[in-house]
């Protein structure tokens, strides 16, 4: 995306905290550059959804008594916009000191107001106190972790991930060693990223090596999750693909993008860094 458009945005600025009500903070990024630039078509080869959990979040009932929640936003992942991450944390600031009759309303507010961001509908649910605790989870399939690597490459490299002609497998494989950085102030990005693939069978020291390989790259979290997702469908031709990563949070809110050309949007589950 170019440059020139992040200086319209909060990301890398010092911002004020608002005190009003504001849905004007919300900034929306277009999906449509980033996909471009891989070869992406307005008919594209997944589907999925963007899961955002946002921790600090609160605002006052009819009588002026603080409510504080915590709340899942999702985003599919054909909309044309993404919301700004640090815009999202600005609205949801501006919230603090305005009343709302109830939870619902509370609810309907920000789902119309996102909805006319990211020109498509989301989800807005808030979560209650007894539904998270003790609700710590963790990703399914086998680790890549205890792998060697000969050499970490500093940008993302494809033709690392190799597959054994004339075999078949179904399997999944994660990590939790990802790092890639904000394409604004270069902050580190953390993730646990999982694979659930069907078809030739990848080596996995390759497949480990290419999600190291995003340690220096500067990119949005979606964006990185639909780089993994395509490299390893070009790369690899598989029959069935999903890649799920969920990210440590920043600013009290965690991004969780998932996209597949088979499942469908994935349980919510927060792991030990989250």
């Amino acid at each position: 995306m170019d440059a020139r458009f992040y200086a319209k945005t909060p990301l890398g600025q010092v911002s004020a905290y608002p005190s009003t009500y504001d849905p004007s903070l919300l900034v929306a990024l277009p999906r449509e550059e980033g996909r471009v630039s891989l070869g992406l078509s307005h008919e594209l080869s997944f589907q999925g959804v963007d899961i955002w959990n946002a921790y600090e979040v609160s605002w006052l009932d009819a009588t002026g008594k603080p409510v504080v929640a915590m709340v899942e936003i999702r985003i599919p992942a054909d909309s044309p916009c993404m919301v700004e991450s640090k815009s999202l944390k600005l609205y949801l600031c501006s919230m603090h000191q305005q009343s709302w009759a109830n939870p619902e309303d509370w609810v309907k507010t920000v789902t119309d107001d996102l909805q006319h961001v990211v020109a498509s509908p989301v989800e807005v649910r808030v979560m209650a106190q007894d539904s998270v605790i003790g609700q710590i989870g963790k990703l399914q399939g086998d680790s890549l972790d205890h792998l060697p690597v000969r050499h970490v490459a500093t940008t993302p490299e494809p033709s690392l991930l190799t597959c054994q002609a004339g075999t078949w497998v179904e399997a999944s494989w994660y990590s939790h060693l990802f790092k890639s950085n904000c394409p604004v102030t270069g902050q580190p990005d953390w993730a646990s990223v999982l694979v659930h693939y069907r078809g030739a069978c990848i080596d996995a020291e390759g497949l480990l090596a290419y999600l190291l390989s995003f340690r220096q790259h500067a990119d949005f979290h979606e964006h990185c999750v639909e780089s993994i997702y395509m490299d390893i469908w070009r790369q690899c031709q598989p029959e069935a693909l999903s890649v799920y990563a969920r990210y440590t949070r920043r600013g009290g809110i965690d991004i969780n993008p998932f996209r597949s050309n088979f499942e469908t949007a994935p349980a919510n589950i927060r792991l030990f860094r989250q």
